[in-house]
């Protein structure tokens, strides 16, 4: 064994990497993925409820495979989660709320994730009927006794400790709750560095439960650059420049997420949560679009008004016939192309973007240890 350490850490992750792709061969079924979140992340759970939170008309899905039409994404074609399903080697999660939900379809995995939602209960009360973060762990707690039911209680358990996990939320948070009105509730309650930390606070018993719940490892990205989205340039920004407060709020929260997830891990004794800094994968393409191949990522695809950022993306609002060009299909979210810059970097990224370790470094170990 002492002959190991001559070797640099380059060659031994490559030969982790070899035995990990020989291992994998070999396995039955890709490893289940289980999704909760916001709007970035929902695959059409809304599209069952009463709530003006959902993607559920054209051009939504506009380059969704096959029927390109509208899935209940919030995306011209695939989300993020569908773009990790692809590399896992399975099919998309279904929506929780999804008839076709049932079955071996119950061993996939499941997507909770809900449009409008954020980490606290009164994020997003403008949708009214949405799935809230409390709500989308009692569903995976159901879920689980669904997959018990079919395959019994062992072989549960293993599929959920497993399991690949996403969650993304926090966003809306700001978006939607502290910023969404002048002297908004929660802005008279906290200065902005208090309510980061309040955030965070919550966030981590959101985080513990699921971790109580059975899950093992789990992908948590931070927020996006707030302040520079279409609906924010045409609202707050001035002259294009970004809506400093909510770059702000980014800025606060990012870091203070990825310290918490640490402190976690240290808890835990064991790498649990992964740090994903989409945040700095958005700003890449943002600062310098045209090395990404984006035209702009000021402008949306599809929306009205000044940098299309106001409203919704509807049947009558203006579209880009060349949805590659843009890094932000619609007011608020990322295009196709742009979730697949933000995946690539979930795959193979630096610690600067996945902290402790990408998800290639993940599926490489834990096919080995499995």
């Amino acid at each position: 064994m002492a002959a190991l350490s001559s070797f640099s850490p380059l060659a031994i992750l490559s030969f982790v990497l070899v035995i990990a792709i020989i291992v994998s061969g070999a396995e039955a079924r890709p490893r289940a993925f289980f999704v909760f979140g916001d709007s970035l992340v929902d695959n059409g759970n809304n599209n069952y409820l009463a709530t003006t939170a959902r993607a559920d008309a054209p051009p939504y899905g506009i380059d969704y495979p096959p029927t390109h039409s509208p899935t209940g994404r919030f995306s011209n074609g695939y989300n993020i989660p569908d773009l990790i399903s692809q590399e896992l080697g399975a099919e998309s999660t279904l929506p929780y709320l999804s008839p076709e939900l049932r079955g071996n379809k119950l061993l996939v995995g499941a997507n909770f994730a809900s449009a409008g939602i954020g980490i606290l209960n009164d994020t997003g009360i403008q949708f009214v009927n949405v799935i809230r973060m409390y709500r989308q762990l009692e569903y995976f707690k159901e879920h689980q006794n669904r997959v018990r039911a079919l395959i019994g209680a062992s072989q549960t358990k293993n599929l959920v400790n497993q399991a690949l996990v996403l969650i993304t939320v926090g966003g809306n948070d700001f978006v939607n709750n502290y910023f969404l009105v002048p002297n908004s509730a929660r802005s008279r309650q906290y200065p902005l560095p208090q309510y980061v930390t309040y955030l965070i606070s919550e966030y981590q018993k959101l985080l513990q439960r699921l971790y109580d719940l059975g899950a093992r490892r789990v992908l948590v990205t931070g927020t996006g650059p707030l302040g520079c989205v279409p609906s924010e340039l045409a609202q707050r920004g001035r002259n294009g420049q970004c809506a400093p407060e909510l770059q702000r709020a980014a800025a606060l929260f990012n870091p203070q997420l990825e310290q918490m997830l640490l402190q976690l891990n240290r808890k835990l004794g064991r790498d649990v949560f992964i740090a994903a800094n989409t945040g700095k994968s958005h700003n890449d393409f943002i600062s310098n679009p045209q090395q990404f191949g984006f035209k702009t990522s000021q402008v949306a695809c599809c929306g009205q008004g000044p940098y299309n950022g106001l409203g919704l993306c509807t049947p009558l609002s203006n579209l880009c016939p060349n949805r590659g060009e843009y890094a932000f299909w619609d007011a608020f979210h990322p295009s196709e192309k742009a979730n697949r810059l933000i995946v690539k970097e979930i795959m193979s990224g630096s610690e600067a973007y996945m902290n402790p370790m990408n998800l290639s470094t993940i599926l490489a170990l834990d096919a080995i240890t499995a």
